[in-house]
């Protein structure tokens, strides 16, 4: 069996992969707080660990692997945009109006991750549907002296866990310095935080013992893995943002509740994302999402593509000449793998894989098995990295189908003039014409030889006509 090595964030060294259970390797990664469209930030967690759940299935076998991704659906960001639609005169009450803006979010979501050939997870909790579990394990620390009740909320009591920080590899104290805390008068602890807080009459709310309300953030997490995966799984990931304090209470969480059991053996991260070298941010104009990318015509498969091409523990920056390249690219592999079935993966590509992940590797391996004329190891390699699938490649095909001979002709016939009236005036302005909707010009002594290129728009070429 090939032998996997993953880097552990947590022992911050790269192991030998050893699953709990090799007929059920558990993964968990932490979905997204559905209140609006992903941005392309938050597209890279799930390309990096679809990537990582389709290597398990090939090497523990599809029907072995359990992957689960939480969506988020309690929030303040939600609890507003309800509110709003309520205040605008919506006949729904609160919940349904929560409901109603969470089923639009994932729709939306699930649309555009598919665009990017993400398989779906195995398990998709909704936080909303796990509460009572949420409950009784809050009910659990309570009892185990890791928590604690006050005026309406419950919070954990960080210093109770011995092991606090380990993962982020910061003390309690250090943090406090450190770190702004949200400080409270019935917090007996800066560091403690909450796992349950009270909601009024124009919050979405369940009973408990402690009053109406609803949880924490963190404790969603840690409930909705134990009851789908156990007490102990293999991989825990999410993007590093989430390293402290999400990853870290809910480590805290999770052993001061089953004490032993060890929660997630191996902690993945992967690196925060750029937009032409520079942080994302709205303010700089340089914020969008991925259906904004979709929108503007650049395929899922490209941005895929752009994703792999660096290696998930390094920070990655997005620019247009990588989705320009990575589109000429993939439009010449579909090209090479027209008609062909898909062979095995190599074992090459296997292997980068299997090393921590090595995405950018594995796609150097995909370019030296095309530039050989290896269509079916192509294909099946690029498919193990969810490249080249089956029903992703419109955008390449509707281009391929293009005629070009035409224009071909036509620009051969006026540079042949051009070269008796040295003039090639003509000859230029039909070339840029062709540039810009996309057409690659090639003129050498043997010919003209027009090929889509990046951003290849069909469409435009027929209005010019």
């Amino acid at each position: 069996m090939v032998t996997i090595r993953l880097h552990n964030s947590k022992t911050r060294v790269k192991e030998v992969f050893a699953p709990l259970d090799t007929a059920n390797v558990r993964l968990y990664v932490c979905g997204p707080t559905v209140y609006d469209r992903a941005h392309l930030g938050n597209g890279r967690p799930v390309v990096v660990f679809d990537t990582l759940y389709r290597l398990l299935r090939h090497v523990y076998g599809v029907g072995h692997v359990t992957y689960a991704r939480n969506f988020t659906d309690v929030d303040d960001k939600i609890n507003a945009t309800a509110q709003a639609r309520k205040a605008a005169g919506s006949p729904l009450s609160l919940e349904d109006l929560i409901r109603e803006r969470t089923e639009e979010t994932i729709g939306w979501y699930h649309a555009d991750m598919d665009a990017l050939g993400a398989l779906r997870p195995d398990h998709e909790p909704r936080a909303t549907e796990y509460i009572g579990p949420m409950i009784a394990m809050i009910e659990t620390l309570i009892a185990g002296g890791h928590a604690y009740a006050a005026e309406g909320h419950v919070l954990f009591r960080v210093r109770s866990y011995k092991e606090y920080g380990q993962l982020s590899g910061r003390s309690v104290d250090d943090m406090i310095a450190g770190a702004r805390v949200e400080v409270s008068p019935f917090k007996e602890d800066p560091m403690d935080f909450v796992l349950w807080k009270p909601s009024d009459a124009d919050l979405p709310g369940w009973d408990s013992p402690w009053g109406r309300g609803r949880p924490g953030w963190h404790i969603e997490c840690s409930a909705m893995s134990y009851e789908l995966l156990g007490a102990a799984f293999d991989i825990h990931g999410g993007g590093l943002d989430l390293q402290f304090p999400h990853h870290e209470n809910e480590i805290a969480q999770s052993c001061c509740a089953h004490p032993g059991a060890g929660f997630a053996r191996v902690w993945m991260h992967n690196e925060m994302l750029q937009v032409e070298g520079r942080k994302m941010s709205k303010s700089l104009g340089n914020f969008f999402t991925v259906r904004d990318l979709l929108d503007q015509g650049v395929p899922g498969e490209v941005i895929r593509m752009v994703y792999l091409g660096t290696h998930y523990g390094k920070p990655m920056d997005w620019t247009a000449e990588k989705a320009a390249q990575a589109e000429a690219t993939l439009r010449k592999w579909r090209a090479l793998t027209a008609g062909v079935e898909a062979g095995a993966p190599l074992p090459e590509v296997i292997a980068a894989l299997a090393d921590d992940l090595n995405t950018a590797g594995a796609i150097a391996l995909l370019h030296q098995a095309a530039g050989q004329g290896d269509a079916a190891g192509l294909k099946g390699s690029a498919q193990l990295l969810g490249l080249l699938q089956e029903g992703m490649g419109d955008w390449a095909e509707a281009a391929e189908a293009v005629d070009l001979s035409p224009w071909a002709a036509r620009l051969a016939d006026l540079r042949a003039e051009a070269m008796a009236a040295k003039d090639f005036s003509a000859v230029d302005a039909l070339k840029a014409r062709l540039q810009a909707v996309g057409v690659e010009v090639r003129m050498s002594k043997a010919g003209v030889e027009l090929l889509p290129g990046p951003g290849f728009d069909p469409a435009k070429l027929a209005e010019r006509e």
